[in-house]
């Protein structure tokens, strides 16, 4: 009998197969199943500081909109104040309850008052382990890159110095140097990286000549960019390495511990497949290890990473030029007549 377990933020993890941040893990039913499934863990749905402010305000218009109609009455509805995280907080605590596998949180705050008490608010639900959730979508042509960057750093350093929960950074690939990124925050101590954060992308109709926002689940295809740098992450850093983006079966896992990741992060497979399909991804996995003579994940992991292989090109662009040489068999493939 081949053994899945492996280790991620300093946890052992029965197998390396983690149901990832969606409003799927709100609804117990479904955490329950996931688990029955055989999932390793949970990162329960993220935790925005945006989101409680659009909501707050929402909320203060509503209740002042009837204020001040007539001489006598000049507020309809009492003094509330909104509820802020709580509710977030509430469901936290009873999904960590209601399973036995860890859970994990996740956040994305403003400010970095924020981030530090939104953290330790979560840190008290008792949760497993906390997953910070970075991405910048630049608003002018002014900020320099390095200044997010080390923004973000000192956000880390922040939150760090007042939980005590192992920490995950869930990354969006566009730095112009994420390596050097990751290299930073594992230096201040993060025990892991998720790889990498699917951002929303608005679109357009063009017949109503408008924008919209669709329902954007990834792509097998799209786990390439998060194979690459997994591979080129691996033996250099000493946190945990997390697939994540279009890791939708069996062998797409494989590939991504071939690399050198420790374990992955599905969703969109999860709502394309359902929730029991976590087996299949499973059983999968052994039946890969039996048929190679694999007993563990530690005999096969980074195998195929940029550190342990001969040819130093395959995570670079020469892989792209060799395309272009061999362009001929592309058009056989692909007739432009």
């Amino acid at each position: 009998m081949v053994d899945l377990k492996t280790k991620y933020l300093g946890m052992e993890l029965k197998n390396p197969v983690i149901l990832g941040a969606s409003n799927l893990v709100t609804n117990h039913d479904i955490l329950k199943k996931a688990e029955d499934a055989g999932v390793a863990a949970i990162v329960y749905k993220s935790l925005f500081e945006e989101q409680i402010q659009l909501e707050a305000a929402q909320f203060d218009d509503e209740l002042e909109e009837y204020n001040e109609r007539n001489a006598e009455m000049v507020k309809l509805f009492p003094s509330i104040v909104h509820a802020g995280p709580e509710e977030h907080l509430v469901n936290v605590r009873k999904a960590k309850e209601s399973i036995s596998v860890p859970l994990i949180a996740s956040l994305n705050a403003i400010y970095t008052e924020s981030w530090i008490e939104y953290a330790q608010l979560l840190e008290q639900t008792g949760v497993d382990a906390l997953e910070l959730n970075f991405f910048y979508v630049p608003r002018d042509t002014q900020t320099d890159g390095r200044d997010i960057t080390q923004q973000q750093l000192e956000i880390i350093k922040a939150v760090k110095s007042k939980v005590k929960l192992p920490i995950s950074i869930k990354l969006s690939p566009f730095y112009a140097n994420p390596l050097n990124a990751v290299s930073q925050m594992d230096q201040l101590g993060v025990k892991g990286f998720v790889l990498f954060n699917r951002l929303f992308q608005p679109d357009i109709d063009i017949e109503k000549q408008q924008h919209f926002s669709p329902f954007n689940l990834s792509n097998p295809e799209d786990n390439k960019l998060t194979l690459r740098f997994a591979g080129l992450l691996y033996g250099t850093i000493t946190a945990s390495i997390c697939s994540n983006t279009g890791i939708y079966s069996g062998a797409d896992v494989v590939k991504m511990i071939l690399a050198g990741a420790d374990c992955v992060q599905m969703v969109s497979t999860v709502y394309k497949n359902k929730i029991e399909y976590i087996k299949t991804v499973i059983n999968d996995i052994q039946s890969w290890m039996e048929s190679k003579g694999y007993k563990k994940l530690e005999d096969f992991r980074g195998k195929l990473s940029n550190k342990k292989i001969n040819d130093p090109f395959v995570y670079k662009r020469a892989q792209y030029i060799d395309l272009l040489l061999k362009s001929e068999s592309i058009f056989k493939k692909y007739p432009v007549h």
